[in-house]
């Protein structure tokens, strides 16, 4: 079996959460299939690391995108109704790529990892080879959510583009083989959309030998958020948490501290730790599992959350008891949620922080290990998506075959 998969950026660590899926993914089909890669890559650095995967992969090509470029086709995307996110998701010479790649090795089938890639796909040279499509999750609900809970002008920016992405979402859903998404509410959501589309949940999964604490749990009092802190979501998450969680909690324990940690800090973000000293920002790290086991709790306080929110099942399999929202809660695995407490008011949040802290540090660690990660693996979540590429090929092929009256050579 030979895949091409799609990626809107390159999978080559699992290092933020728009990554973690896809490298796992990567990782698995190579032990199954040959697999050849076309990603973008958003800056020279992410475009130097194609060699870091050239060992699990046929063949790669990382294709750098043009932000100005992007912002250009974007605003000419207003004007026709196509979706901004393929607009900005989009580089010089990706077409290209892929139809070398096709040259070289024609796949059986592809992989078009969300669908801000998806558009791809269904273009030639690849509109006439089968398709699975990884929705990983319902974008438009996202941007949909983010439009009502944003004033204008932005938020109608982000209400045209819900509409415009879900109009895709329909189409791309219907055209494929298959789609997969992480969680039984994406499916329900995808199905109201494409109603008749074929749609299969494929959950996460979490590296649980990677993330377990190697020492005793951390004795101090450091809550920790973790996520790419220029994501609107994730910046409205911090400034909650700081400005009106926060000073609750250290008003109750002054030692307290709080660590935001994620790449690419937003303004509104770095400000939080210029105007109080108890919370920390980080900025990139190298590693954020030193950071998680040297923390006593971890925070997910996102209002706005589809799918599964990675950093939290990172979190657990890291020894953590989590405080999460109810948009975050919703899309937790059941396995999961025995470590988590669920709050959505700055009072109750705060109050939930402040009695895991006031844990002993065993018993804080006792309570994440009542999560039971036995059946998370990667391996295990993802191998419901083999038997959805294979019937793909197949159909393919008999859609291929001459019709049993096409005598030829006689």
């Amino acid at each position: 079996m030979r895949v091409l998969m799609l990626t809107h950026r390159l999978p080559y660590t699992a290092d933020r959460g728009d990554r973690i899926r896809s490298h796992h993914l990567l990782r698995f089909l190579s032990a199954h299939a040959e697999v050849d890669l076309v990603s973008l890559a958003h800056d020279a650095q992410e475009a130097a690391h194609a060699g870091a995967i050239s060992g699990l992969v046929s063949s790669v090509a990382a294709v750098r995108t043009t932000p100005v470029r992007g912002c250009i086709r974007a605003l000419g995307a207003l004007a026709t109704g196509s979706p901004l996110t393929h607009a900005l998701l989009d580089a010089p010479g990706f077409g290209a790529a892929i139809r070398a790649t096709v040259e070289r090795h024609r796949p059986d089938v592809v992989l078009a990892y969300c669908t801000g890639i998806a558009h791809a796909a269904l273009a030639p040279p690849l509109d006439r080879i089968p398709m699975v499509l990884d929705m990983v999750d319902v974008d438009s609900e996202k941007w949909r959510t983010l439009g009502a809970r944003t004033a204008p002008p932005l938020g109608w920016v982000y209400a045209s583009e819900a509409r415009r992405l879900a109009r895709f979402e329909a189409e791309a859903a219907l055209r494929a083989h298959a789609v997969t998404v992480v969680h039984e509410r994406e499916r329900a959501a995808l199905e109201r959309l494409a109603p008749g589309a074929r749609v299969h949940v494929v959950a996460n999964g979490i590296a649980v030998d990677t993330f377990r604490p190697a020492t005793a749990p951390s004795p101090g009092r450091r809550v920790v958020f973790c996520g790419v802190m220029n994501y609107a979501p994730n910046v409205e998450a911090a400034c909650w948490l700081a400005e009106r969680v926060w000073p609750l909690v250290v008003r109750e324990l002054p030692d307290a501290r709080l660590c935001l940690l994620g790449a690419s800090p937003a303004r509104a973000v770095r400000s939080l730790a210029a105007r109080d000293a108890t919370v920390e920002v980080t900025g990139r790290v190298p590693d954020v599992r030193p950071y998680l086991w040297e923390s006593a709790v971890a925070a997910a306080p996102l209002q706005v959350a589809r799918g599964v929110q990675n950093k939290v099942l990172e979190a657990v399999a890291a020894g953590l008891p989590c405080v999460v929202t109810p948009a975050v809660d919703a899309g937790l695995p059941a396995e999961v949620r025995p470590a988590c407490r669920v709050a959505d008011e700055p009072q109750t949040f705060a109050r939930s922080l402040v009695a895991l802290l006031r844990l002993a540090p065993e018993a804080r660690r006792d309570l994440a290990a009542q999560a039971d990660l036995a059946h998370l693996s990667w391996t295990e979540r993802l191998a419901p998506l083999l038997p959805l590429l294979r019937p793909a090929i197949s159909h393919s092929a008999k859609r291929s075959m001459p019709a049993a009256n096409d005598v030829r050579g006689s």
